[in-house]
């Protein structure tokens, strides 16, 4: 089975063009799924739709979200029709489901007093506490993906001219305004952290570096977040994008156009966007609520 996922990865790079991320992605998902099967017996990508069936009742039982559950989904329907293309199976078997149900909830976003509390959080004292709050200050201030700050190359930066361009999903380049503070912080980063570790282990062309001056990678920014989450004591659900949300949230709340937020975010569809007007609506009822005498 691990063969046929290396079949269908070299495929996607190599016939559909897929960014190495989006690859990645996918792998992991069938290696999932692969591992299920095998540990359910199994020693070939099943015909049946129920087999397939069971592997997402087996999701629900160890507490898998319904948007995992829909990514793997798409993911196993592709790499089907993927299957069928190629003759490896007679009957595709996604053909007999339906997908998960998405969920509805809004995102987890953070308070003003909250995103000032993580931002400075970090000891700039030290070199890689200078990093870490160089890093808060450009997502909040750009409200970029954890995908396209950790790919950020020094390229890509216009300071002078107050602008960063990033390659957003599906290749879609573009630019986006950067404040003072985060160019402030960008700039001391350079000089305390970033020179010394390039002069130590080499020049990069990548932004933001690790201790050794390599590459960061979304894992280590994830962690990075958990670290700052526990030490300030926030105790909602933060993750990398939870800084992205913040920042769609807080400048629709400040009077920002909608239009205007989906081309800072990057979003095709302005009903991605939309969901940021939610937000604040649901917001604006709890102050209500707490606030009105006879609510």
């Amino acid at each position: 089975m691990k063969d046929t996922i290396s079949d269908y990865s070299r495929y996607l790079r190599l016939d559909r063009g897929l960014s190495k991320n989006t690859i990645t992605s996918y792998r992991q998902d069938l290696l999932e799924f692969s591992h299920y099967l095998e540990q359910s017996g199994m020693k070939t990508y099943p015909n049946d739709h129920l087999q397939i069936t069971n592997f997402f009742a087996f999701q629900d039982q160890v507490g898998k979200s319904k948007t995992s559950e829909i990514r793997l989904f798409s993911t196993l329907k592709k790499f089907y029709q993927w299957m069928e293309l190629t003759d490896d199976i007679d009957v595709n078997p996604m053909n007999e489901l339906e997908a998960p149900k998405k969920a509805q909830h809004l995102p987890v976003v953070l308070s003003m007093e909250e995103v000032v509390s993580l931002i400075e959080s970090p000891d700039v004292s030290k070199p890689l506490g200078v990093r870490d709050r160089a890093i808060f200050e450009v997502m909040y201030a750009t409200g970029l993906r954890v995908s396209e700050l950790i790919n950020l190359s020094m390229d890509d930066l216009h300071l002078d001219l107050g602008l960063i361009k990033t390659v957003g999903k599906g290749d879609k380049e573009r630019l986006l305004p950067i404040g003072e503070t985060a160019i402030k912080w960008l700039k001391q980063y350079f000089e305390k952290t970033r020179t010394n570790l390039t002069t130590r282990y080499g020049e990069k062309t990548a932004v933001f570096l690790n201790f050794r001056g390599q590459h960061l990678t979304r894992q280590s920014i994830w962690r990075m977040i958990k670290k700052y989450i526990q030490q300030v004591g926030i105790k909602k659900d933060v993750t990398p994008h939870t800084l992205r949300h913040s920042f769609a949230t807080n400048l629709l709340a400040n009077g920002a156009d909608l239009r205007v937020v989906q081309e800072l975010l990057g979003h095709s569809d302005i009903s991605t966007t939309q969901i940021y007007t939610h937000i604040n609506q649901t917001r604006m009822k709890q102050v209500y609520e707490q606030a009105h005498p006879r609510a």
